[in-house]
């Protein structure tokens, strides 16, 4: 099962916020047993493609400096609501602080502006080969793959129907 939680992200300001969207579609393969008569997205689902946002945002503030970002903590996180297939989950994060290498955001997840998970997390940014688990060259390898895939999540195809996103914020290989 392949867990990626947003589908595109909708902006981005480097050390100030995201936004993307996740939209929740009935052959999810977990909506089979989550649950069969009441499909809902779980929780630590919501909280996941939270996650996923902010580690794009810390990752670009950052220039791909590390091939890493950790969830270390979530705190007061609130689930207001039911995200059932068809809705469009919109998650943010908000930059607050840094100390070190933790970050702290402010996060939610709305439904058609109905907040349905809010909260704050610290997450964790380092590379694998400062803590000795593995070589520089592991760390580069997952650099040019989340720089690959911010780049399909943020700068989807481009058709002259749609507005482009701004090339300036996309990473270079």
């Amino acid at each position: 099962m392949r867990f990626a939680q947003i589908d595109r992200i909708l902006s981005l300001t480097p050390g100030d916020s995201v936004r993307a969207v996740k939209g929740l579609a009935l052959s999810e393969e977990y909506l089979q047993d989550h649950f069969p008569r009441f499909p809902v997205m779980p929780g630590v689902l919501m909280l996941e493609a939270i996650f996923q946002a902010a580690a794009c945002l810390v990752r670009t503030t950052d220039e791909f400096k590390h091939s890493m970002v950790s969830l270390v903590e979530a705190r007061n996180l609130k689930f207001q609501g039911f995200v059932q297939p068809g809705d469009q989950l919109v998650v943010t994060a908000k930059w607050h602080s840094e100390q070190g290498s933790q970050v702290k955001l402010k996060v939610e997840g709305t439904i058609d502006d109905r907040t349905a998970v809010s909260g704050w997390i610290l997450v964790e940014k380092y590379n694998l080969a400062d803590r000795g688990a593995a070589s520089t060259a592991t760390d580069q390898y997952l650099v040019r793959e989340f720089k690959r895939k911010y780049r399909l999540l943020f700068n989807p195809l481009v058709s002259t129907a749609l507005p482009s996103a701004n090339p300036a914020t996309a990473p270079a290989n």
